[in-house]
């Protein structure tokens, strides 16, 4: 994350948890993602679509690409950006009593 700010790398993480969400669950318009998920599924991709923790590291991927100039930078921000999402995902919009604190 050289060069990049602090806020660059909170956007970041709000944009993979917004885009994995969006494939994760939702519809999308007109059905679309709906349509594209099951077609995921059909060809042997279906757990990677169910699970967002997996789905976040793919998505994550891209962005760390972008977010930081050094391959062990690139490693570290992919994670951490997939974290982020989970965190996102787990602690903040997890109904109430459903998380395990």
């Amino acid at each position: 994350m050289e060069g990049r700010s602090a806020l660059w790398f909170v956007l970041t993480v709000l944009a993979v948890w917004r885009a994995t969400h969006l494939v994760h669950l939702e519809h999308g318009p007109w059905g679309i993602v709906s349509r594209l998920r099951s077609v995921a599924e059909r060809v042997g991709l279906g757990d990677l679509v169910r699970c967002f923790f997996c789905l976040s590291l793919w998505v994550a991927a891209p962005p760390a690409f972008w977010l930081a100039a050094s391959w062990p930078g690139r490693v570290i921000a992919w994670l951490a950006l997939s974290a982020g999402a989970i965190l996102i995902e787990v602690r903040l919009l997890a109904p109430p009593g459903s998380r395990q604190d």
